[in-house]
């Protein structure tokens, strides 16, 4: 205690703590308070007064809290200023009982015994209590046990002619009688907080109930950790449905996605050098040479890069798309994150790259088609390719030189001068076209001289490099047209093989380890609460936590119950209670017997 007190200070706010444990000893705090005093004496700091007022005040204000007003019997009670402390903090008297102590003194040493009386009964202090009570608590020695204590009591009030005179009543004495007082104040403390909890639960679940049927009456009052394991189940019939996808479908998307991937490449990078050569021979050995390079290096990346990119679209178009019977839009952020952290997981398996160059090498080397539907889809094939070609082309070479005569007239639409120079230059290089049908794909340095000084002469001052890319452009227009079936046959078998094998690794591989990802990314949010309050949010979500946390304060208070019920010792109650509140009953719950039954069995 002294190591509590800071220097130069008297009393110290910090509270000295034993704890005390075993059977049959009641669950309870006692504090025990400095003594209030009126006047500071000498060796005591100056506001020690206050101090212990400070510390009084803030254990009585508490309002769960019984007040035991402790008044010395043995001197002049006049002098006593605990009283008002005590009217201050609880005027009604509702949580105040006062004790009379050292009575056997005040007895022996007051010459008028009906002081007494008029202190136990209330009349001496302008204060109110719940219970008056006269005590003696031993001689005074140290030395005492709680047994003699006990017994030097009871003798003496049953000597006493306090009580046999009826100035004290039989149960105000003793301190056993105030144990008891003070355990009903304490329950009935705890019954009228009861009933005001029950009260504010009982409004605030009809207010919370009132708004969901309002607002949700289709739905069911599931709080969050059930809208999970709701979630958690539809997430995982998605994926199912992922591993369900056709054969067919898988190669049709894949073969589309990658012709879209490498078709710039095929036409502008093997195709179009090819095609400016002169005889079949030159054209076959350049593309074979490009073909090789373009396996080596770059085919089997691009095909795996589509494969992943084609596994994630598919993943996200089956969890967006999804339409069950309990289908919930509250579940999209959950599910968009579980399908961003599964996807992060996924290492895609590169271990294949290898055994795809060799069979994708295999398929552009084969030139044998076996028969006319192969031509003929090559041939389909390829016009489609080159028309979309052609068609961008026009689209280029028409912002290059802008509106033509008809637009300029019927809609009133002008070229700009870099338009008007681009279109004298290409008509220019039409002519020279025309000259020379079979012109290579370069121009000429001396050939770009004398388009230049043709279109000065018309005064059109040109850039040489407008010249060149205008040309590039016409010429692909005119070449376009070149016909090569069994390059095209070529590359569209090898689309096709290379679906098919990316199809396999796929279905035999990824999607099942896609969805092992999955798996762990959802037990792993559903351990982490603080996850699922991020995901799983909303006004319904808040509406039903607080509707359940309202069914969790009635539990608390049946419990409470319970142990009230308990304590008194005086009822037998046959009360109904679930499963997980039988074990948590008090240990010495000996006057009850509990049942259990099954409520879906038993109306």
């Amino acid at each position: 205690m002294r190591k509590s007190v800071k220097e130069g200070q008297t009393v110290s706010p910090e509270t000295i703590s034993l704890s005390v444990k075993g059977p049959g000893i009641q669950r309870m705090v006692l504090v025990d308070l400095p003594g209030v005093i009126s006047t500071v004496t000498a060796g005591m700091a100056v506001d020690t007064k206050e101090t212990i007022f400070s510390i009084s005040k803030a254990y009585m204000q508490n309002p769960n809290a019984i007040i035991l007003c402790i008044q010395d019997g043995s001197v002049d009670a006049e002098r006593s200023i605990v009283t008002d402390l005590v009217s201050q903090m609880d005027p009604q008297g509702k949580r105040t009982i006062f004790v009379l102590t050292k009575v056997d003194l005040a007895e022996k040493n007051l010459a008028s015994p009906s002081r007494i009386q008029q202190i136990v009964e209330g009349k001496l202090f302008p204060m109110k209590a719940l219970g008056y009570f006269a005590v003696v608590t031993g001689k005074g020695s140290s030395n005492e046990s709680i047994d003699s204590i006990k017994d030097y009591e009871e003798d003496f009030f049953q000597n006493s002619r306090l009580l046999r005179d009826g100035m004290l009543k039989a149960h105000q004495v003793t301190t056993k009688n105030l144990s008891l007082a003070v355990s009903d104040c304490f329950w009935k403390m705890v019954r009228e907080s009861v009933e005001q909890q029950a009260d504010a639960f009982k409004a605030s679940r009809f207010n919370l109930e009132t708004e969901w049927k309002n607002n949700y009456p289709r739905l069911r009052e599931l709080d969050r950790n059930e809208l999970y394991e709701k979630a958690k189940n539809e997430i995982l019939d998605e994926v199912i449905s992922l591993s369900q996808v056709t054969p067919k479908h898988w190669e049709s998307i894949l073969q589309k996605k990658l012709w879209e991937r490498v078709s710039t490449h095929v036409i502008e990078n093997i195709y179009l050098p090819a095609a400016q050569t002169m005889n079949s021979g030159t054209f076959n050995t350049t593309v074979d040479i490009k073909l090789k390079q373009w396996t080596d290096k770059q085919l089997p990346h691009k095909a795996l890069e589509v494969a992943w990119e084609t596994l994630q679209e598919e993943f996200a178009r089956f969890m967006a798309e999804y339409k069950g019977k309990d289908q919930d839009d509250i579940f999209d952020k959950l599910k968009e994150a579980v399908k961003d952290e599964s996807i992060k997981r996924h290492k895609w398996n590169e271990r294949a790259m290898d055994s795809l160059r060799v069979i994708q090498h295999n398929a552009l080397e084969d030139r044998s088609i076996t028969d006319k539907p192969q031509w003929d889809a090559a041939i389909q094939f390829m016009e489609e390719t080159l028309q979309s070609r052609l068609k961008d082309t026009d689209s280029v070479i028409a912002d290059m030189v802008g509106p033509d005569w008809k637009q300029r007239w019927l809609s009133w639409k002008n070229r700009t001068p870099e338009q008007h120079i681009r279109n004298e230059t290409k008509n220019e290089l039409e002519r020279l076209l025309k000259l020379h049908e079979d012109h290579t794909a370069y121009l000429a340095n001396d050939e770009v001289t004398t388009v230049r000084k043709n279109l000065e002469a018309r005064g059109v001052e040109v850039d040489p490099v407008l010249i060149k890319d205008t040309w590039h452009q016409l010429y692909r227009h005119s070449e376009l047209e070149c016909n090569d079936v069994v390059l095209f046959w070529r590359i569209q078998r090898m689309l096709a093989i290379t679906a098919n094998t990316l199809r396999q690794q796929l279905t035999n591989t990824e999607v099942r380890r896609l969805e092992k990802n999955v798996k762990e990314v959802l037990e792993d949010f559903g351990e982490d609460t603080e996850k699922k309050v991020q995901l799983i949010t909303g006004r319904r979500v808040q509406l039903a936590e607080d509707l359940t946390a309202i069914c969790g304060g009635t539990t608390d208070m049946l419990r409470l119950d319970l142990a009230q019920t308990h304590d008194s010792h005086t009822r037998t109650v046959i009360t109904v209670i679930t499963e997980s509140e039988v074990m948590a009953l008090p240990p010495r719950l000996t006057s009850f017997s509990v049942f259990a039954v099954d409520w879906k069995k038993h109306d």
